[in-house]
Parts: structure tokens; sequence; C-alpha cells
């Protein structure tokens, strides 16, 4: 989605005129590598995150476009001792996996005092990263082919007029993992009874499963629910579909993603400076108002006109569940085999 120009200006007016830390000559003829995401989210970098960074620390901005694998491919290639990053924002899937090799750093909170203000939920990692951007997964369904409106994910199961009409992210996508994790632990003790959570996903019958975009199948009607995140529900909405999205019974998954130091980064306190910032008040409004995400600084408060749009905030936050990376990441390959067994 564009924001009004007006809007953008003005929160950017706001952030590159606030004392988010001491500007200084220090960072002026330097630059910092910030990898990114592709798409909007590298437009959107480019054209307005990169350039009131530098306005505000003096520092140049080169982008790295890729995802969370491609990120962690080239760290890997360099070597913990001299990575080519000093700050990746990923997926915490990927995250965890890399902590665990020594890549990143334990946080120096007294760099970043925004950190404080974040909720428990961005606060989850043990002190080694903060989630800088979420996006709540609910169940996202047509209001137009749904009779029964959908209030928990045990639903998806039980609702006659879902059979056949369900979609699903497939293992490869973060969010697929979080549906075996979820269903493990709604149907048996909790995310390692995966034995049961496989049982239940087999029930299911019929599903749709998709890399990474749910919102074909709902537009055709080939699908009538599946896990969707908000702000996805809301581009659809604003594109005329019937559709809505509600906050299951038994809390939300989400896409993260979180900030990360390389212990050995060329530019660690640049970096520094950068995770502040993009955990500032500012920037994440301006991230809400862009995507559609929830702030995880809580001093936001999400405004009257964008409540529909950004529905989860506040209270609701603690409604969405983690999950035990390590172990989904240290038994990859097993699992992913076992789920495409379960749906063949």
């Amino acid at each position: 989605m564009t924001l009004q120009r007006r809007q953008l200006l003005a929160t950017l007016a706001a952030a590159a005129g606030s004392s988010l830390w001491p500007t200084g000559a220090s960072a002026q003829g330097k630059s910092l590598i910030v990898p990114t995401l592709g798409g909007v989210w590298e437009q959107f970098w480019r054209s307005h995150i990169a350039p009131a960074f530098t306005k505000e620390s003096g520092a140049a901005v080169t982008l790295d476009v890729g995802n969370g694998r491609v990120f962690g491919a080239n760290m890997r290639a360099a070597g913990v001792s001299k990575p080519p990053y000093s700050i990746v924002m990923t997926n915490e899937v990927f995250a965890s996996s890399l902590r665990k090799e020594g890549f990143f750093e334990k946080l120096d909170l007294s760099k970043v005092p925004n950190y404080n203000d974040l909720y428990p939920l961005a606060r989850s990692t043990g002190g080694f990263g903060a989630i800088a951007a979420v996006s709540p997964i609910g169940i996202g369904y047509r209001t137009d082919l749904v009779k029964t409106k959908p209030k928990a994910w045990k639903d998806l199961w039980t609702n006659p007029e879902f059979k056949g009409k369900v979609g699903l992210y497939n293992y490869a996508n973060s969010a697929g993992k979080m549906t075996l994790a979820l269903a493990s632990k709604i149907f048996g003790k909790d995310q390692y009874d995966v034995e049961a959570g496989f049982t239940a996903l087999g029930k299911l019958g019929k599903v749709i499963q998709v890399d990474f975009n749910l919102s074909t199948a709902m537009a055709s009607g080939e699908i009538v629910v599946a896990p969707f995140d908000f702000g996805e529900i809301s581009r659809l909405r604003k594109q005329g579909l019937p559709v809505d999205c509600v906050i299951p019974e038994e809390g939300m998954i989400m896409f993260d993603q979180t900030i990360n130091i390389l212990a050995n980064g060329p530019e660690k306190e640049l970096a520094y400076k950068y995770a502040n910032f993009l955990l500032s008040p500012e920037i994440q409004t301006l991230l809400m108002r862009q995507f559609f995400v929830s702030p995880t600084n809580q001093k936001v408060v999400v405004p009257a006109d964008l409540r529909q749009d950004v529905p989860v905030s506040g209270a609701d936050m603690a409604k969405i569940l983690t999950w035990d990376w390590d172990f989904v990441n240290a038994n990859q390959t097993r699992l992913g085999e076992r789920w495409a067994k379960t749906f063949s």
C-alpha cells in the first residue's frame, strides 16, 4: 500500500528531528550494509528508511536484497570471524540457527534504549535479538462463502463448510512449520508432540498448499479459509474481496523480523544505531502505516483510522504464540519429509 505523501513526510520529519541517538561526525563517510527483503520492502527501504537513517546518522546505507536463506548462506560462506554484515533482520527461524553457530552477540542494551519499550513478545530471544516487525496470523476466511464464522483453529477440522477448501503454507515456509507446532500443541501435549500434530494434519484431508501466497487461491474461491496475516487480509479487503480475519481462541502465530547484531561485524557501533532507529516509535509507526504490521514498541498507539488494518496491538500482543525454533531446526529434514508424506 502507498502512503499519502504528506503523512509520510510528516512522520519522517518527526523521526529525523527526534533524539533517537546523538548524531556525530564519527559516522560521516561510513557505510552500513543492510540486508533487506525484495519487492515492496526493498522499495520502501530504498526510498524512505535508508535516507532517513542517513540523515540522522550521517552514514551511507547499502542495501543487500535477499531473504533469510540467502543472508545465512552469505554469512556461512564468509565465516563467523569475518561476516559481510554488521546487522541482520530476518525471521526468527533463521536467526535461531545462526545464533547457535556463534554469528550473533547478546545485545548491549545500553546502546539500544528503545529495547526497554518493546512488548515482552519482542524481547523473547534471551537478549540476543529484538523483534522489530510482527505480522500476526489468524484465521482468514471468505465472508461470502462461509456461513459459520470461525472462532478457533480447531474449526478447520470440525466445520464441514471448510472440507476440501482449506489453505496452508507448506513446510518450506515458517508458517508451515508453525502450523505443525500449533497442531501438535492443540491435539497433543505441546509443540514437541509431532506425532499428534501430523495425525491431526492428516485428518484435514485435501488442502491447498503454497510456498508464500495464499491470496490467489482465496480470491478465486479455491480456498475459503486459511492461516492469514491480518495485513494481507486488509490488502485483499481494500481490493474489494469479501474477507475477514479473526483472532483464534487458541492464540495466533506470526511472521516476524528479528534484529540481530553480528559479533564480529565491520561496523558494529553503526549497527547498534540502526537497530535503535528501527525500534523507535517513529519508524515503528512508519512501518505500521506502510505494511500494516503490529508495532512492537509499546509507545506506538494504533490510531482509529488504522484499527481495522492493524487490529492486533496492546493486550492482544500476548495472544501471539512463540516456538522453540532450535527444536524445529534440529529436526528440519525429518519433519519436512514427514510433512510431505502426510499430505501426499
